[in-house]
């Protein structure tokens, strides 16, 4: 007779395909139903927090949903920054773990629907009646919501016989948020109007554009109005003319790009949150510019925008792009005047900094014209998070992740690294982490070699430091020796997993890449470049943050 633990792996294999986990006392039973009953991919990690993220790197990159797995207690304990950047970055997920029994707490037990609570992640508890149903809540759950669920299975009730396991029903998915009533529809006039009579428009996107479908309408748009167009961090990639694109905005911007966003006269965000760093502290737009914001939040997200529309960024953008078709309305001739390749320019950077290592910014330019065209980047957190971004183009928002920054969080890198590749397998997933971040996501090096195989680059921006503290509190004074990390050797131990590491000590050494690439994915390594930089050579959106901080 099926378990608890059957129905929930059989209930979650309907509408999941991949599982990443940690096995342990308190999800053993789960696991060994998905191996013996269910059709779904099991990918293991050696750490929890891996787990969800992994969960989370694989929906970034594929907009599907994932689950995750770890035992109760400390299994649990040890996802519990991993979940909480996944509720701020919005990425649905399941967590499955195991809980207390249902008698109450053994001494190893902690209130684990509290502590999810406290991340912003709610929790489904199983019972012996309703285990396949509470699945389907949960993973409904994630996907209104835009958030992770936890789904706990009590210890006691994980081996209990529940009878014939149910047909999994169909699920059902959030319509998109559509403008309706007549102010909207007056709100969306006023608009259009406006870009119709906008000398120099301004589309600006961001990943929740991407998550809609509004790529194809955004061009629309922008052909129709003549607007120049840029995109955050998280929404390169999105519009499909980028010869009319500035790339991506805020500090990791280049100073040209930035300098005509000001000269906007309307702009119209869609679904962006508009945070402090896109937003470049304020000073992005210019005071003269009219902002309106487009997204399904409540209201605006920044004070500077001036009109709000909410609803779904496509249907938003398709019905301004009916509207100025109604109004006979020509595109301005801005973007025809601009030289956009020019203003997107970046230093280039010498090869060597005065300290007598790498200039961080000539060993990013270098990478980006060796890396496969045909890849997924993810990103850990840390001071190096601007050369990605700067320096590696990307063909759409989803195949740039950077898991870790919505919490400001560092070390959960490596375990990226398998979810692109299970959700993206025929592309080269790069990895860009420091040896800060790296060092804490180490147990999960060995995950991203296994998965990924040749299709694996890991590029560590080593300085011997924790560089966005030395930046920002070393100018301020504060004593530098906690910040400092003795060199590691990333090269050695990525070849203690099976890994080829090669220390790049001058741009020469990145020849390797070149050859890398060359080869047939299926016959080479999995390659980690332990690229020894200096620490003095200041990223410039971390230079507006000392700027704001001072």
């Amino acid at each position: 007779m099926p378990t608890v633990s059957a129905h929930v792996a059989a209930t979650l294999a309907a509408h999941i395909d991949h599982v990443f986990g940690v096995m342990g006392n308190g999800n053993v039973w789960f696991l060994d139903a998905l191996e013996r009953h269910a059709d779904v991919h099991l990918t293991p990690v050696r750490h929890e927090a891996g787990a969800v993220v992994a969960a989370d790197a694989y929906h970034r990159a594929s907009g599907d949903l994932a689950a995750a797995t770890a035992t109760y207690g400390a299994g649990f304990t040890n996802t519990l920054t991993a979940l909480a950047e996944a509720v701020q970055a919005h990425s649905p997920l399941v967590l499955v773990v195991g809980d207390e029994p249902t008698s109450g707490p053994r001494p190893w037990d902690v209130d684990q629907i509290a502590l999810a609570s406290a991340v912003g992640a709610r929790t489904y508890t199983v019972g012996r009646a309703d285990a396949a149903a509470t699945t389907i809540i949960a993973i409904e759950h994630a996907l209104r919501y835009r958030v992770p669920a936890v789904l706990a299975i009590p210890y006691d009730v994980a081996t209990l016989e529940a009878g014939p396991i149910p047909a999994a029903p169909e699920l059902r998915h959030p319509a998109p948020l559509a403008p309706t009533g007549p102010f909207a529809a007056a709100t969306v006039r006023q608009l259009a109007r406006a870009l119709a009579g906008a000398e120099r428009p301004f589309l600006l996107a961001g990943r929740g554009a991407w998550e809609s479908g509004a790529g194809a309408a955004l061009g629309a748009l922008a052909d129709a109005t003549g607007a120049v167009t840029a995109s955050t961090a998280l929404g390169r990639g999105i519009f499909p003319r980028g010869e009319f694109d500035l790339g991506v905005t805020g500090g990791f911007g280049a100073d040209g790009a930035m300098a005509l966003v000001r000269e906007a006269d309307v702009a119209v965000v869609f679904g962006a949150g508009l945070n402090q760093f896109t937003m470049r502290f304020g000073d992005l737009f210019s005071p003269e510019t009219r902002v309106v914001q487009v997204d399904v939040t409540p209201t605006a997200t920044h004070p500077h925008v001036g009109g709000f529309i909410r609803g779904d960024a496509r249907l938003v953008a398709e019905a301004l792009v009916t509207e100025l078709e109604a109004l006979g309305a020509t595109p301005s001739a801005w973007r025809e005047r601009v030289d956009v390749a020019a203003l997107r320019a970046y230093e280039l950077g010498e090869e060597l900094a005065d300290d007598g290592r790498l200039d961080p910014r000539a060993v990013a330019r270098r990478i980006g014209e060796l890396l496969p065209e045909d890849r997924v980047v993810v990103s850990d957190g840390g001071h190096f998070i601007g050369w990605a971004n700067m320096y590696w183009p990307v063909a759409s928002p989803d195949r740039m992740m950077m898991v870790g920054t919505a919490y400001q969080s560092i070390g959960l890198g490596f375990p990226s690294v398998p979810g692109a590749a299970a959700a993206k397998p025929e592309s080269t997933v790069v990895l860009t982490t420091g040896d800060g971040g790296g060092l804490m996501a180490l147990p999960d090096l060995e995950s991203a070699v296994r998965v990924a195989g040749g299709r694996g680059l890991a590029v560590v921006w080593n300085d011997g430091a924790y560089g966005a503290e030395v930046n920002l509190y070393g100018l301020k004074g504060v004593a530098e020796a906690p910040m400092l990390i003795p060199t590691v050797d990333f090269a050695g131990l990525a070849d203690a997993v099976g890994a080829e590491g090669v220390v790049v000590r001058a741009l020469a050494d990145l020849d390797r890449l070149e050859t890398w690439a060359a080869q047939d994915p299926a016959s080479r390594p999995f390659l980690l470049l332990d690229c020894r930089i200096s620490t003095t050579v200041i990223a410039p959106y971390q230079q507006e943050i000392i700027r704001v901080n001072s």
